[in-house]
């Protein structure tokens, strides 16, 4: 079993910036891959940015050049650095593993980020 526990979010305006923190527990190896989600009201999750434990990285085209995910590997953390947030971009965040390494049972409860004058 898996936890995962999303925090951050919050409320900024058009242009801002926030960073956001994942810490996952409960497995004894770290997973290869982690990723951040996002779901939006009215539409489907969708992955925003994915990390493997190298260090190499992946970004959904509407994020890419604003958004920055990393990760300690020694203390379970994923962080998403987001600058330059739009509208668009108001959605609940979560963190979980990506590809073959998604815990499809093991969503947390996300974190609100809120972009809005």
């Amino acid at each position: 079993q898996v936890q995962f526990v999303e925090s951050g979010g919050g409320l900024v305006q058009p242009g801002g910036s926030l960073r956001l923190s994942c810490a996952a527990s409960g497995t004894i190896f770290t997973i290869p891959t982690m990723a951040w989600y996002r779901q939006a009201p009215g539409k489907q999750r969708e992955l925003v940015a994915s990390v493997t434990s190298g260090g190499s990285t992946n970004y959904a085209d509407s994020v890419k050049g604003r958004f920055t995910i990393s990760r300690d590997n020694a203390k379970n953390m994923v962080y998403l650095q987001m600058n330059s947030l739009k509208p668009e971009d108001t959605a609940v965040y979560y963190c979980n593993g990506a590809g073959k390494y998604l815990w499809r049972n093991y969503w947390g409860q996300g974190t609100q980020v809120t972009v809005s004058s």
